[in-house]
This record gives structure tokens, sequence and C-alpha cells, in this order.
């Protein structure tokens, strides 16, 4: 079992997908995460993509809420209101993903909290910033991949922009936030100082384009972002990109194009010199639209691969699951659910000493846990009984 945060303990109010999937990774560390939710459920309970359902777990609660304890209050009573503080003064860490304004409303804002636990680190996601002219809006993966440019330059220019096929600003957003997380937790090994963490959306989905926003600022001319006729990215240089095949597509990364020409035994491709693959890249990808249909993949493969042209065949996710590198990474794994039922989950992708993470506690039923953590924090027997009665906090058996 990964300890690397062994002794941390962590407070999430986290729902959707941004916050529950960065406290997520530091639950697969070893940290004791406490999942703070409204009686109800919180959003994540409630939507699964595709209508996937395991029991009557979400997909998208399996998603992002292994290793974590559960426990649900009424944030609306001020009993709840003063549980969830004693809770979060007795925290290393406090993450919270709700719009702009509304933990403070709650009497659980950074100032609030660091006046009683000042070595505590806060962590913020939302959509664009806790400031801002966007601050109060609603902020949701396909909104930000529009805002950010990412479904423009995913797009290409017959048939307009396209959003990327996941919550990529969510993912990398939540990538971005376990690792200020951190970063705030070893400064406070040294100095013994508390930090408030923000990460939004907005700034995450710009992050990924870090590549090609450097391309396009710094150009002495600038660029359609759309590309003309691949999708490989404006500011690659042709053949960057995926082409049918006979039997699918293929992609074909970085390449000379002699060594292309040889390996396809595409003459014409000769016309074009290396210097002008990218101011006439149309024309090269007119030329591999034609030519590599008239083959399979397995055929192609090898021509390409005696050039050493970097090429790889277009997967469907049967053919993920089956790859024998990603099966060799671990990459996914199946366990036994909370329901009983087994579950498959993408597996932490991070290996510390040749270690992978391992699930200590599958996602769990709404306050599954909600017993044990009021008794830790102090509260009798009784005291436990009168919250969950009043309603003020709910259980599952």
């Amino acid at each position: 079992m990964l300890d690397l945060l062994d002794g941390v303990r962590v407070v999430s109010f986290n729902h959707f997908l941004l916050g529950p999937v960065a406290i997520q990774a530091l639950g697969d560390l070893g940290a004791d995460v406490i999942a703070v939710e409204p009686k109800g459920g919180a959003f994540q309970r409630f939507f699964a993509g595709a209508g996937t359902w395991v029991d009557d777990q979400s997909a998208l609660l399996l998603t992002g809420n292994r290793n974590k304890r559960s426990i649900a209050l009424d944030l609306k009573t001020d009993e709840g209101r003063a549980v969830a503080r004693k809770l979060v003064e007795q925290a290393d860490v406090v993450c919270e993903n709700f719009r702009p304004g509304v933990m403070e409303k709650l009497g659980l804002g950074y100032d609030a909290l660091k006046e009683a636990n000042p070595g505590i680190i806060y962590a913020s996601a939302s959509g664009y910033g806790s400031d801002g002219p966007y601050a109060k809006l609603a902020g949701q993966d396909l909104l930000i991949q529009a805002m950010s440019g990412l479904a423009k330059i995913t797009g290409e220019a017959s048939t307009g922009p396209r959003s990327v096929g996941v919550s990529v600003a969510d993912h990398h957003g939540a990538a971005l936030l376990a690792l200020g997380i951190t970063s705030a937790l070893v400064r406070r090994g040294r100095t013994g100082k508390g930090c408030k963490v923000e990460v939004n959306l907005l700034s995450a989905a710009i992050d990924l384009q870090m590549e090609s926003f450097i391309c396009y600022l710094n150009a002495k001319q600038k660029h359609d972002i759309t590309a003309p006729a691949r999708v490989g990215g404006w500011y690659y240089s042709a053949p960057y990109g995926m082409y049918p095949v006979k039997d699918g597509h293929m992609a074909i990364s970085l390449a000379k194009i002699d060594d292309l020409a040889r390996a396809l035994d595409a003459p014409e491709l000769r016309e074009f010199k290396d210097e002008e693959a990218f101011e006439k890249g149309s024309g090269i990808v007119e030329i591999l639209n034609r030519v590599l249909p008239q083959k399979t993949y397995d055929e192609w493969h090898v021509s390409l691969a005696e050039n050493d042209i970097w090429h790889t065949r277009v997967n469907d996710y049967d053919d993920v699951v089956a790859d024998p590198q990603v099966q060799h990474n671990g990459s996914f794994m199946t366990v036994k659910g909370a329901s009983g039922s087994d579950i498959t989950l993408v597996n932490h992708p991070v290996r510390y000493d040749g270690q992978t993470a391992e699930v200590r506690l599958p996602p769990q039923p709404l306050g599954a846990q909600t017993r044990d953590i009021l008794g830790e924090a102090g509260y009798s027997d009784a005291d436990i009984d009168a919250l969950i009665s009043s309603g003020v906090a709910v259980t599952t058996p």
C-alpha cells in the first residue's frame, strides 16, 4: 500500500469531476480523505455517462471517489456547519470546488479557517478563477473547451470546431490541483506555513495548449489555428496527422518527405521539400489521403517500420484494453465494489519504487463512515445519535 501521504488528512467538499479526481489521487497516495456530501448526495452520484450504472452506483461516482470515507451533512443547518468546521479544524488539507463565495457563506472560507488552523492547506477549484469578470459564471468542460480555443484547434476547416472526446480540462485541472496541494504540503513541512491553492478550468485548458499558444503568439504572422485537413494541430508540419487506411485509420508522426515517399512508394511526394512541409501541408495530406486507403494498416506497417517512420494504429477502446503494453502497465483494474459487484477502474498512473496504488476503499455509499468520522472528531455516541435522528447527519449501514 502506498504511504507517501500517510498521516495527511484531507476534508473534501467536492462534486462533479475535477475536485473528486484531484483528491482521489491524494487518497491513492495514502492520505485519509473524508468526503463531505450534502444529505441527498453530491452530483456525481446521479450522473452516469452513457447511462452506465453498476447496481446503484453511477459511472461518475466510480470515476473519482475511491479511497475516500463518506460523511453526509446538512450544511444548511447551524449544527451541520459546526460539524464541518470541527472536521476542517482537524485537517491538513481542505478542498472545495463550489462557485466562488459559497464556502464563505457557510463560514468555511480560507480566511475563517486559517485563524483556527494557520497551517491549513486550502485548495479551491473553479471554472474561471475566484475573482474577475467571469467568476460567477458556471464553469463546465465543454464551455471551457470552446472559450479557451481548444475546440477550435481540435477542429478542421471543413467541419468546424470540435471538442476533445473527454472532459480534458477537468482531468488536467485535477492533476494541477493535486500538484498544487502536494507542493503546498512540502513547503508546510519545511516552514509550518499554510497556503491557499487555486486552480481554474480556463487556465488549465490554456495550459494544455502551451506549445500551440507559444507558436502562435511568437510567430511573425498569425495563422488560422484550425488545421486545413488533418487532426494533428495547426502548428505541425505534414505528414503529422491521422489518415484512413483500408481497415481503419493510422497516425503518422514526424517524418522526412523522402523517407515517406519511399515507404509508401509515392514518388509524387518528392515534389515537396521538408522545409515546405508546413506551408504546403495540404498538398502532402491530399496525396496521403489518396495513397493510404489502398492497403491495410498491417501492410503499411512493414514499410513504414523499415523506414523508421513513427506511426501507429488508431485504436478503439477494445484495442486499448487488449494492448499488451497497457496490460503490462496495469492501467485498468477490476475490484469488488461497495455494492458487491465488480467494478473496473482506471488505475493511478504513477509508479513509486515500482509500486502502483491500491484501492483501500471502493467508492462508498453516501454516509457510510459518518459514525466513525463523527466519533473521531470527538462526538459521543449520544451526540452522534442525536445528529442522525435530527437529520443533520446521514449514515448508510
